[in-house]
């Protein structure tokens, strides 16, 4: 497989910070770009950071890649109004797909969520339903969707609500099976290497969505240990079946 290379925007955050390990670590990836408005305390030897103004980005400055992975997320604590959320949750996203396909960036991975829906009751759904109608308008190569559920893991802001949440999710996903498995909580390390690996398995369809289940059920990549070959069984013709021996079957 040839190597790839990535560009990670939204890399300080929850999921970001997961995936730019997952795919500085891994063996498919050659390197890897991180554009972002703070410095990056991740350090890496694939590893490529950039700091820079989002409202200020141009076409030059995303490198040529085959994956741009847009992890960026807010909340409506840290926005404090419902502009600031749409700015980083949907007009920064719209704007980045725009130059990645200006940019000749074959494959474009975005973060949304469960229930996305421009017609849903809740602020939050409403714009990631409208980030997702909007990035089917660009008309993307591949674009890959991520629709999560609750995500879960250690975050570096404490967040009450979530906190609660994650108590309660801890007790239910045990009991969420069948039908009910979609909606358990996702560890955020987890929709991180889902990322990389339904990058790495990478369809020729145009728009890819994944739900909280292709999520949950994506697994590590096994490697089939292969037993070597004796000298005394490689070289027993007779018993080979996978050779050929022309015997000779001519009379004296």
């Amino acid at each position: 497989m040839a190597k790839r290379v990535a560009i990670v925007v939204g890399a300080t955050g929850f999921t970001g910070k997961f995936l730019v390990k997952q795919l500085c670590e891994s063996e498919e990836y050659a390197a890897v770009s991180v554009i972002v408005r703070r410095d990056f305390a991740y350090k890496h030897a694939k590893l490529d950071v950039q700091v820079k103004d989002f409202d200020k980005l141009e076409e030059n400055d995303l490198d040529i890649a085959d994956d741009l992975f847009c992890c960026l997320g807010t909340t409506m604590k840290k926005a404090k109004s419902k502009e600031n959320f749409e700015r980083v949750d949907l007009e920064y996203p719209l704007r980045i797909a725009s130059l990645a396909k200006k940019r000749g960036i074959p494959n474009f991975h975005v973060i949304s969520a469960i229930g996305s829906s421009k017609k849903s009751p809740f602020f939050y759904s409403q714009v990631k339903g409208r980030l997702e109608e909007g990035l089917l308008a660009i008309d993307l190569p591949h674009l890959f969707i991520y629709r999560p559920s609750l995500l879960t893991g250690n975050r570096e802001e404490f967040r009450v609500g979530e906190r609660l949440s994650e108590g309660v999710f801890k007790l239910l996903n045990p009991i969420l099976i069948g039908p009910f498995k979609r909606l358990r909580s996702i560890q955020g390390e987890q929709l991180a290497f889902a990322m990389y690996h339904y990058a790495l398995h990478n369809t020729k369809n145009s728009v890819n969505v994944y739900k909280p289940l292709d999520i949950l059920n994506a697994k590590p990549f096994e490697t089939v240990e292969v037993e070597p070959i004796s000298r005394e069984e490689l070289f027993n013709w007779d018993n080979r079946e996978d050779i050929f021996v022309d015997k000779d079957t001519s009379k004296d």
